[in-house]
């Protein structure tokens, strides 16, 4: 049976693939590195124009990433809109979107160890945007115990000393995690396939305050809700952080994507002396 075509489509979604190259592959500085323990969360900056990788430094793990404009923190990670966009997993040269009014991307894909995985026996792929974090809020409502090192609350806590709260918090890109839909078109979660060393890099596409979560689930390997749930700590893994400044030549060519460019409005039309929205 013929696959269906892509319902978004249009040279909007083209990407440079020389410039991404070139950029991945250029000279570059290191300007911060950083591990982060099992079971935590913390927020880093990336400035435009930089490189960003998240590495297992001691195998399998997921993590769950959030990402916010750093000056305008409303414009942050759109997952369900880049899931039309761009997939349901994403790999090299695919674009994280913002939200509306903004809808521009965030950042571009630029390497990804795993990109050879593909769709495995059980129609599990990496790095997804299917699902979102874990929380504690489901796990209340499944298990009827509280559990505070979960994807959720760890990104509450790394975004507070930038002066962001719980709502801030916004559905993730699982990176590293195997997931897809079973025959009841149900959402399943499998072992991850990393392995010691794989990393997802991306290039900020503007000034980005980004968030981690290393999963308390660690590689899925063991289930943590279910008849054989158990607590899966011996599987956690810590998650490395670099970020990098390519040499400035290597960005020839490349400038921060604008906003939208649709001028508002939505059709609204206000009369005179009336009230806004009455018109």
């Amino acid at each position: 049976m013929d696959t269906p075509p892509a319902a978004y489509q249009g040279g909007a979604l083209e990407v440079d693939r020389d410039l991404y190259r070139r950029i991945a592959g250029a000279d570059r500085t290191p300007v911060l590195d950083f591990v982060l323990p099992i079971r935590s969360g913390q927020a880093w900056e990336v400035p435009a124009g930089h490189l960003c990788r998240v590495v297992t430094v001691e195998g399998p793990q997921v993590g769950d990433l959030n990402i916010w404009n750093r000056h305008n923190p409303r414009e942050r990670l759109w997952a369900s809109r880049t899931r039309q966009l761009q997939g349901a997993h994403v790999s090299t040269f695919d674009r994280l979107w913002s939200t509306l009014p903004y809808l521009r991307p965030l950042v571009t894909i630029t390497h990804d160890s795993l990109a050879g995985y593909g769709v495995d026996d059980d129609g599990g792929r990496v790095h997804d945007l299917l699902g979102t974090r874990c929380d504690p809020y489901v796990n209340r409502m499944l298990t009827g115990e509280d559990f505070d090192f979960h994807c959720h609350s760890n990104l509450v806590r790394a975004v507070l000393p930038y002066g962001l709260t719980e709502l801030d918090v916004h559905d993730v890109l699982n990176v590293f995690q195997r997931t897809g839909l079973n025959a009841q078109d149900r959402y399943f979660m499998l072992a991850c396939p990393a392995r010691a060393g794989d990393y997802l890099e991306f290039f900020a596409e503007q000034d980005l305050l980004c968030a981690l979560s290393t999963c308390p689930g660690g590689d899925l390997s063991v289930p943590m809700w279910g008849p054989d749930a158990r607590d899966p700590v011996e599987v956690c893994r810590p998650l490395g952080v670099e970020v990098h400044r390519p040499d400035p030549a290597a960005l020839a060519g490349w400038s921060p994507p604008r906003v939208a460019a649709y001028a508002g409005g939505h059709g609204l039309a206000r009369r005179p002396g009336s009230r806004a929205g009455t018109g």
